[in-house]
């Protein structure tokens, strides 16, 4: 019978027709009692919402990308309707697509990543921006007024600090700062015009971890109240962890922000904000970034939407196992005096990075970013970084040296003289910023490699 075609009747071909129909309609009846919200959010990341209201079809497999800086508008009324429903909290905008009017204002390709990664983070909304630091900014902006205070961890980013050392107090915003990890260092930084408490975590560049859930509960305490008027508000810089390794919101957070430029959008060629949160902030930060005009473009939009964050669960969970790899390697090495990484055992909070940094089933997810310390007093440590990096500049094929993070490539630079140079020297001693200290952001390179140019590298040191 083989190779051979037989025909099969009309009485045949409806009982097989009718069997066919069986199994289809038993198959589909499994696949219609699987909600989309059952699915996990790895694959969320890569299809996406396919109910969104920001393009009016869904045809596309790869979403489009929109280029218009201006809209054509039927009417006056359609115009003036535009202007009304546009971050306003009484329109009733939801259930169709939005009337486009102006880039600066809102547009279709920036409004779908925006529901994406409200999605990815577990909030109700996300507006984006045109940097990590535009982003910072309209939180904070939003959130406080002349008069306020900022309760802030000790140790940030560089431009973080500048921010709210030498800006913001041009606004009648000041900030103290404190040790978060510290409950009583805390306590003493609060004052009746305390609006926010702001903090990093994973803290850039030493890693250390601040207890969001634990944060929560002091500011409670300190200030308790059901109502935004009435209570703290906690924002925190998600950018090390991502939302693949930790959900802030979850743990008490009100807002989150995130610089798109680093693993979120993943390939380094797009810069790009946002900031996450309940609901009721939609209209604050659509205004702000109205007024502000720190826009993210629709193309930098597209790009993280198609590239980034379909891609960061992949990603990230490669990267970290190269960079528990790394992590080790740099432990075991006479010219390292301390590796900080929370996926070693060794880490200090190794047990609230394995309580507080999980991915979305669940599992230990410790991020890709290590920081480690040369052996050496100040300046022998110094000229040792300094022959260590130049090195790794000159030399090294799979580690390069520059200034960001969370790209495909792995990435080395010195804090204490590059990112965080921003900082007074005696600030930076003070908060564990020392000059032989070294941050590695891991990529998707072969992680031999990575080590294998690590290690030519410190032979020169």
């Amino acid at each position: 019978m083989s190779g051979k075609f037989h025909s099969i009747g009309p009485k045949a071909t409806r009982a097989l027709g009718s069997d066919l129909l069986t199994n289809k309609d038993s198959n589909m009846k499994k696949e219609h009692r699987t909600a989309k919200a059952s699915y996990r959010l790895r694959t969320h990341l890569i299809h996406g919402n396919h109910e969104s209201k920001h393009w009016d079809f869904d045809h596309h497999l790869v979403p489009p990308i929109s280029a218009s800086a201006a809209y054509r508008l039927g009417s006056v009324h359609r115009g003036a309707q535009g202007f009304v429903e546009f971050a306003s909290d009484e329109a009733d905008v939801k259930g169709h697509v939005p009337i486009y009017i102006y880039d600066r204002l809102d547009e279709p390709t920036r409004g779908m990543l925006e529901e994406h990664l409200a999605y990815a983070e577990g909030g109700e909304t996300a507006v984006t921006f045109a940097t990590g630091m535009a982003a910072i900014s309209a939180a904070l902006a939003i959130t406080n007024k002349a008069g306020t205070e900022i309760v802030a961890h000790h140790t940030l980013y560089g431009c973080t600090y500048s921010l709210l050392t030498n800006w913001l107090p041009r606004f009648g915003i000041t900030t103290r700062f404190a040790d978060l990890r510290d409950e009583r260092s805390f306590k003493a930084a609060l004052t009746n015009r305390t609006r926010v408490v702001y903090f990093e975590t994973p803290v850039n560049p030493t890693l250390d971890l601040i207890d969001i859930a634990l944060v929560r509960r002091w500011m409670d305490e300190a200030k308790p109240g059901k109502v935004d008027k009435d209570r703290l508000l906690m924002i925190v810089d998600n950018t090390f962890a991502t939302p693949y390794c930790q959900r802030p919101l979850a743990l008490g957070a009100d807002l989150v922000v995130h610089s798109l430029t680093k693993d979120i959008g993943g390939f380094g060629t797009d810069m790009g904000g946002a900031v996450i949160g309940p609901l009721k902030y939609h209209a604050p930060l659509l205004m702000y970034r109205k007024d502000f005009g720190g826009v993210l473009s629709s193309k930098s939009a597209w790009s993280i939407l198609v590239y980034g964050l379909p891609t960061l669960a992949t990603r990230m969970v490669n990267q970290q196992k190269s960079a528990t790899r790394v992590a080790q390697f740099l432990e075991r090495h006479p010219g390292v005096a301390s590796v900080h990484y929370p996926g070693l055992e060794t880490f200090p909070q190794h047990q609230l990075a394995r309580r507080q940094m999980t991915s979305y089933d669940g599992k230990f997810a410790p991020g890709s970013m290590v920081y480690f310390v040369l052996k050496g007093e100040e300046k022998a440590a110094t000229e040792a970084a300094d022959r260590f990096m130049d090195y790794i500049a000159n030399h090294a094929y799979s580690v390069t040296l520059a200034v960001s993070l969370g790209q495909i490539r792995t990435l080395i630079e010195e804090p204490y003289s590059m990112t965080h140079s921003a900082l007074p020297a005696e600030l930076k001693h003070a908060r564990g910023l020392e000059p032989g200290g070294i941050r590695l952001s891991i990529g998707l390179e072969d992680w031999h490699d990575i080590i294998n140019d690590l290690e030519i590298a410190l032979e020169q040191v």
